[in-house]
């Protein structure tokens, strides 16, 4: 598809369902690409970039311009909190007590993060329960070294619509009843959508799409 035509069908969705394209943001996900297929979007203005992995995401920062904004989207193991820590301007997938503990512990100025909510009818997939979110939240939010600017959520990876269609209404729930619980919080993001849904995940209501393989692939 290509990272023009990204950009138009997120524009495209946005004005179907009356929403500005300025309110979606595009998280490029670097995952497997050189540095120099990376600079090619970079040159066309894109600056926020997304890794899975630690080591690569390390690697990359390392032989890029140093205005990229990295987020690290992937499942993240606590060994490698500190090291990635000073790097990273989003973690999207704070998911558990042991991953807050090592953050607070290793942080020296508050890290952005969003909770990783498990939305998805797929026993691989990690986040937080729905049922669990709230009492996650008052944790998150009472941890001097975590800001919490939202949530983030991945949907069955299924050609069933109308699922992937609740999946994403729960996380914008969730997000919702946040923001008007904790209106002292900067709760601003919410990240989901990804190359085969990011349409319907801006239908509703996401803020943030995480998009790699529909620009990266082969025109």
């Amino acid at each position: 598809m290509g990272y023009e035509a990204v950009l138009e069908r997120i524009a495209e969705t946005a004005h179907r369902v009356g929403r500005s394209p300025n309110e979606i943001t595009l998280l490029v996900v670097s995952k497997g690409q050189t540095p120099d297929i990376i600079r090619s979007i970079y040159n066309k203005g894109q600056r926020l970039f997304g890794e899975n992995r630690v080591t690569e995401l390390l690697s990359k920062k390392a032989a890029l311009p140093a205005d990229i904004q990295w987020h690290l989207i992937g499942h993240l193991q606590t060994n490698k909190v500190k090291a990635v820590l000073p790097h990273i301007q989003l973690l999207h997938a704070l998911d558990r007590d042991s991953l807050l503990n090592e953050i607070a512990k290793r942080a020296v100025i508050p890290l952005p993060c969003l909770i990783e909510v498990k939305i998805a009818q797929e026993p691989t997939k990690h986040g937080v329960l729905p049922e669990e979110v709230e009492l996650f939240i008052e944790k998150v939010l009472a941890e001097p070294k975590i800001t919490l600017r939202g949530f983030m959520g991945m949907a069955t990876l299924t050609k069933d619509k109308a699922q992937i269609r609740r999946e994403f209404r729960l996380l914008r729930q969730i997000f919702d009843t946040a923001r008007q619980r904790y209106p002292e919080a900067p709760i601003d993001t919410l990240s989901m959508g990804m190359s085969n849904d990011f349409e319907l995940a801006i239908e509703e209501g996401s803020t943030l799409v995480r998009v790699g393989s529909a620009i990266f692939s082969p025109q």
